[in-house]
């Protein structure tokens, strides 16, 4: 079992910034693909990015391409989301996710973070 923790949330106003933490309970983490999701009111969680167990791979959904980054310190047993240029569309529930392979899919994750909000104003 893997538990994890989002942290980092809160409100900023838009072309502003936030990096959100998810620290992992157990020492295995280095095994796992990590993932960001998203949900915002009234609509399905949705991908936002995903790194490989390696830090190797990458992947980011469209709309925050260029704009969100997505990494992992092993020492730390944690992933991180640089999120820069937020506009009220990035409006959301973000969720961390662990899994066996990075993908843009939620059923390929096996363990979830319970959630952090991220309100942007315009």
């Amino acid at each position: 079992q893997v538990q994890l923790v989002e942290s980092g949330g809160g409100s900023v106003q838009a072309g502003g910034s936030l990096r959100l933490s998810c620290a992992a309970s157990r020492r295995t983490f280095s095994r796992y693909a990590m993932g960001w999701f998203r949900q915002a009111p009234g609509k399905e969680r949705e991908f936002v990015a995903a790194i490989s167990a390696s830090a190797l791979t990458t992947t980011y959904a469209d709309p925050v391409k260029g704009r969100f980054t997505i990494s992992r310190d092993g020492a730390e047993s944690t992933v991180y989301l640089q999120m820069n240029s937020l506009n009220s569309e990035d409006t959301a529930v973000y969720y961390c996710a662990a899994g066996s392979a990075p993908s843009l899919r939620r059923n390929a994750y096996d363990y979830w973070g319970q959630g952090t909000q991220v309100t942007v104003s315009s």
